[in-house]
């Protein structure tokens, strides 16, 4: 077929108007299983210090004569330990004519920046609570930075019995926290996995949540499907469904039971068992948007925020490490 001779059409009109809906379509995940569930503290200064404790081992023979003199023992201290706050940041520049502009999918290009810059710093703190990362107490050259929870948890760590791995923690001597050694990755089971749980347990803690990347979210569906397991594996709010399986899930161990979040932010070769009511994002700067002097016909725009992880005490975790994650 063709065209009639003389027909005027769209590809020769110079006045059609574009067809761009007024919408911007973005899929980048934001949700940030483990700050959400630690919630927040607040921090007054940027080295952030506490106090852990333990108490004696029970006995089964603390028994004495009547009339018996008593005798003292000096207490033990307290330990001080210390995390330090981290600077967050994200910038960005817009033109006094894109700000005034008729825009599709917002109507201000700051603010639209502004909210973009801060969701991106949500995902940078979820990555650095949950990271490997040692703490650097920092000085004019060097940025401060927090330890993460990997690296924090060396009482009841899993590790790898290949290469060489070994716990961080924090070191006393040097008052940072260091990171973990990686080991060989091995493959996840639930026996690993209740080992860590039980450790917990044995050290005082009652973890409640277990933070796994994508690859061992699928292992851990995979293993507590077997049907020798099935009847630990429930579903929260009643869902009878429980082939179909989500972030939702809930592991029925032992020694309590622990919803199970999938986390597109952590390490994948970890797996995360924690107590949230031992840990807290302590905050000394909530995030603000910060607003330079202006030096030409642009304005100029900082996204700010100033937080340490605080574990109140490293033995109410737990972590299996160094595992495989493809």
């Amino acid at each position: 077929m063709a065209q009639a001779t003389g027909t005027y059409s769209s590809y020769d009109a110079k006045g059609n108007r574009e067809d761009l809906i007024d919408k911007i379509f973005d899929i980048s995940p934001t949700d940030c299983p483990v700050t959400k569930a630690i919630g927040t503290s607040t921090a007054k200064s940027t080295k952030h210090d506490w106090q852990t404790d333990s108490l004696a081992a029970a006995s089964a023979d603390n028994a004495v004569i009547e009339g018996d003199e008593y005798s003292y023992s000096a207490p033990s201290a307290t330990t001080r330990v210390q995390n330090y706050t981290q600077i967050f940041r994200k910038t960005f520049i817009v033109s006094g004519t894109q700000e005034s502009v008729n825009k599709a999918g917002r109507s201000s290009e700051v603010g639209y920046q502004a909210a973009k810059k801060s969701k991106e710093i949500k995902r940078d703190l979820e990555a650095s609570v949950c990271s490997n990362n040692a703490s650097v107490a920092g000085d004019d050259t060097t940025a401060r930075k927090m330890g993460g929870l990997r690296a924090w948890i060396e009482t009841n760590d899993v590790l790898g019995v290949a290469g060489s791995p070994a716990s961080g923690g924090y070191n006393s001597g040097t008052g940072v926290v260091d990171a973990a050694t990686d080991g060989t990755a091995r493959a996840f089971t639930k026996t690993l996995l209740d080992t860590a749980i039980k450790s917990a347990y044995d050290n005082g803690g009652e973890p409640s949540m277990i933070s796994l990347g994508s690859f061992n979210k699928q292992v851990f569906s995979g293993f507590m499907a077997d049907s020798a397991v099935a009847q630990q594996r429930r579903t929260v709010d009643g869902n009878s469904q429980a082939t179909i399986t989500a972030a939702a899930d809930v592991y029925v161990s032992d020694f309590g039971s622990l919803v199970v979040k999938a986390n597109r932010f952590q390490r994948s070769r970890d797996a995360l068992i924690l107590d949230p009511e031992y840990a807290s994002v302590a905050v000394l700067r909530k995030m603000k948007v910060d607003k330079p002097a202006k030096t030409g016909d642009a304005i100029k725009y900082a996204v700010i925020h100033e937080c340490t992880l605080r574990v109140d005490n490293e033995a109410a975790h737990a972590c299996v490490a160094d595992l495989t994650d493809a």
